[in-house]
């Protein structure tokens, strides 16, 4: 599977007594993230709010998910734990109700070796034939793999097929692309790197920001596929100070504040997390009027 253009995160909405999921609410958000030209959908990673998930839960939105978008575009389920089992479990799921492919971010409590995180990916990939895309960001999962481990990976693994880089580091791309020889297929995971990011080559964009962007970021890819470059960087930068906030703000509360502003009310995020105060509101709402 080749995946290009914009590869949508959507939130997972709650009730409003933040006791469940609000399927109705998910649905009415996947809509929205179609109707705004998304060449892909990924529930169920940090926006989405997967570690905050019981596994039930988890599954439920994964399901729905799968279910609203209905093979318009391919959908990539977020995998995030702790231990090789509940991976392949969550793995198992995604392959069982349909998913295009898997999204995969090994959690660290104890600081795991290159040959740790190798075992993790080869476990989850000889349990399931869905492509596989490596997605690193050391910033929230506390485990940075290195290009070099990365494409070994890819190599020796037969279905790890694309990766997600997150860290805000464009020469990591730069060494993904050399040291595959141009095979391996990366993702922008860093929204504010997103004009560098595509400029670079990368494949597509992994991004939070259609939900408040609408459209902007995947005329932002296809500017750059035309090589439209000035344009291009006169709508990355209408789209910056947005990225910027979201990213600096947490992107659950960020982006559900966002859409209570745009009239779809989603709930507030799960605790710990806190939802936005009224002065970031009234900061987002100036900027959305972009």
């Amino acid at each position: 599977m080749k995946l290009t253009g914009i590869i949508a995160y959507p939130i997972t909405p709650f009730t409003t007594d933040n006791n469940q999921p609000d399927l109705e609410k998910l649905g009415q958000s996947l809509e929205l993230l179609l109707q705004h030209g998304c060449d892909a959908i990924a529930p169920l990673g940090s926006t989405g709010e997967s570690a905050y998930l019981s596994f039930s839960e988890w599954k439920k939105v994964a399901q729905h998910s799968v279910q609203v978008v209905a093979n318009r575009v391919p959908v990539i389920i977020g995998i995030s734990e702790l231990t090789t089992e509940q991976a392949i479990n969550k793995a198992r799921f995604a392959a069982q109700i349909g998913a295009d492919a898997i999204m995969v971010i090994p959690v660290s409590y104890w600081k795991l070796t290159d040959d740790e995180i190798f075992g993790y990916y080869e476990a989850i990939a000889a349990t399931v034939s869905l492509p596989i895309m490596i997605y690193n960001n050391p910033a929230t999962s506390g485990v940075d793999m290195s290009p070099e481990l990365i494409v070994k990976m890819f190599k020796e693994i037969p279905n790890i097929t694309m990766v997600k880089e997150s860290t805000g580091d464009i020469q990591r791309m730069h060494k993904i692309h050399q040291l595959s020889a141009g095979e391996l297929p990366f993702y922008n995971g860093s929204n504010p790197l997103a004009l560098e990011a595509l400029c670079a080559g990368a494949s597509g964009w992994c991004t939070a920001a259609p939900n408040l962007l609408e459209t902007l970021p995947k005329e932002l890819y296809t500017l750059i596929k035309a090589n439209d470059l000035q344009s291009a960087k006169d709508c990355f930068y209408r789209q910056l100070p947005v990225l910027s906030f979201i990213v600096a703000g947490g992107l659950p509360k960020t982006i559900k504040a966002g859409l209570a502003l745009k009239g779809l009310q989603v709930g507030e995020p799960r605790k710990p997390l806190t939802a936005a105060n009224e002065k970031d509101k009234a900061t987002l709402a100036k900027l959305l009027s972009i």
